[in-house]
């Protein structure tokens, strides 16, 4: 519709990044865009051009849905998984032979890596540079060690660290800055027929000062006494007269193997407003506590609870 519009004498498309919107949701910017790059041989489109710099389109793409919280379906066209693979015999063998046969554009158009480099707990700090620089981050020196320090305790736990893995790692040191609660540590007692018990300690940062806080919480799984211990701390510490409603929780792998990295996302209630959080770890228990500090963080974010303004009594 968006392309027969522009054909039409439309010179305004709206769209937006992996199509997301309300209800059924949008046009994709993606897929408009790269439809308009890659059919100048169609005599209808060959004098229409954009100022979209197409090899952001992949990065801004994964960007989005860290963000939002939403996943981009496999076989989306142009950004999804699938969007490049080729498993049939009778596609790979077009592919070595003629590439264009089956792909009408390349995925470094789009800023997808020409091939993913697999990283293990041999790799140095250039291979990690390298490969972050492929993948469209640009460090110094002092984020670069502090994503390095987080790469080799990660490559301890599982045997190759792929580019997914990568972009978790980068993403969570790129947005501690913001981040007024950080795990500092956590303790589950749980298993059959032992009521689950959960001890966190958190480092919370007020203005120019970081504290630590610790409570421990009794619940229906390791989960929600986690949840609970968080909680806790947190009303305490804000003397919030309630404590917010989970709506939404889901766990999947981000990258393969036994060893993946598991990836949580929730969503709680506060008020009649929601926020969203995420977590990554290989420990499924850790992912979901870092998932549901970040919604307490981003909770703080909107609130602008942690200012100047605010004065918390300890």
């Amino acid at each position: 519709n968006s392309i027969s519009a522009v054909i039409n004498g439309a010179r305004q498309v709206e769209c937006t990044i992996n199509g997301i919107g309300e209800r059924a949701g949008n046009a994709s910017l993606e897929e408009i865009v790269m439809i308009i790059k890659t059919r100048k041989d169609n005599p209808l489109l060959k004098n229409f051009y954009t100022d979209i710099n197409t090899k952001e389109i992949y990065p801004t793409s994964k960007l989005v849905s860290t963000l939002t919280g939403i996943p981009v379906q496999p076989n989306k066209a142009i950004v999804g998984k699938n969007a490049f693979r080729h498993e049939a015999g009778i596609h790979q063998d077009g592919i070595l032979k003629k590439r264009q046969t089956y792909e009408i554009m390349k995925p470094q158009d789009v800023g997808v890596p020409s091939s993913e480099l697999v990283l293990g707990k041999h790799s140095g700090r250039h291979a990690l540079e390298k490969r972050l620089a492929e993948l469209g981050y640009k460090v110094n020196e002092k984020l670069l060690e502090k994503i390095f320090v987080k790469f080799k305790e990660l490559a301890d736990k599982k045997k190759y660290v792929y580019d997914d893995d990568i972009i978790v790692l980068a993403n969570e040191e790129l947005g501690k800055e913001k981040q007024n609660l950080e795990l500092k540590y956590f303790h589950i007692n749980s298993g059959s027929g032992v009521v689950p018990t959960a001890t966190i300690k958190l480092a919370v940062k007020i203005n120019s000062k970081t504290i630590e806080l610790q409570e421990v919480e009794f619940g229906d799984g390791p989960v929600d006494a986690a949840y609970k211990s968080i909680d806790k701390i947190v009303c305490k510490l804000l003397k919030l007269s309630s404590t917010p409603k989970l709506v939404d929780y889901q766990l999947k792998a981000i990258s393969s193997g036994k060893d993946a990295q598991g990836e949580v996302l929730v969503k709680f209630e506060y008020n009649g407003e929601l926020f969203s959080g995420r977590g990554v770890s290989t420990d499924i228990i850790e992912a979901s506590i870092k998932a549901y500090i970040s919604c307490w963080n981003n909770f703080l974010l909107r609130k602008s609870l942690f200012t100047k303004k605010i004065r918390i009594q300890l």
